[in-house]
């Protein structure tokens, strides 16, 4: 039997808040304290490297996956148990996608959005039963979930879309809406 592997979607640029780095940082040592695998962009920066380093620290096994071009502007987090390197973000995104078993997006901007997106959609047409959690205790994502909302009420999005994506402000309960999938 494979372990469960978690894929976190996050912001991988400098400039953070604190208070989100410690967020990835909860989220990684929570991924380990379940025995989870944690499934990452690849990343050693911000809060990708934060997530990844404090499921190392808790021992658990850690999958990065990165593009070529990331690897040559020296991103990498070389520290992973397993670094896949890609030619193109879409690849990137089909082996994170391939290796997980449920996703939860932390605090970003446009790529950890476009992730988002990608995975949340695909469950919503039923390409997927992972889970897909958003993990947003500060409300980050308020005007973006407020939007979306809108968009169903004008009827461009199903309703049930809305449901397919599990809306968290704590690390327990983002990890046990993971467990709860299949």
């Amino acid at each position: 039997m494979t372990e469960f592997a978690v894929c976190v979607y996050c912001a991988s640029h400098e400039g953070i808040s604190p208070k989100l780095l410690t967020l990835a940082e909860e989220l990684g040592a929570g991924i380990a304290a379940r025995g989870w695998t944690l499934v990452s962009g690849g990343g050693r920066r911000s809060m990708m490297g934060a997530v990844a380093k404090a499921a190392r620290a808790g021992g658990a096994r850690t999958v990065g996956v990165i593009p070529h071009s990331m690897v040559e502007r020296e991103w990498a987090d070389h520290d992973s148990d397993e670094l896949l390197v890609t030619d193109t973000m879409r690849e990137r995104k089909a082996l994170m996608d391939a290796h997980a078993d449920a996703f939860v997006t932390l605090p970003g901007g446009l790529g950890t959005c476009e992730e988002l997106f990608e995975t949340w959609s695909a469950g919503a047409l039923d390409l997927h039963a992972k889970p897909v959690v958003l993990l947003d205790p500060e409300g980050h994502y308020a005007g973006l979930l407020a939007w979306m909302r809108g968009l169903v009420d004008d009827g461009f999005v199903r309703a049930g879309a809305m449901d397919r994506l599990v809306v968290t402000g704590d690390v327990t309960s983002a990890l046990d809406a993971c467990a709860g999938g299949s």
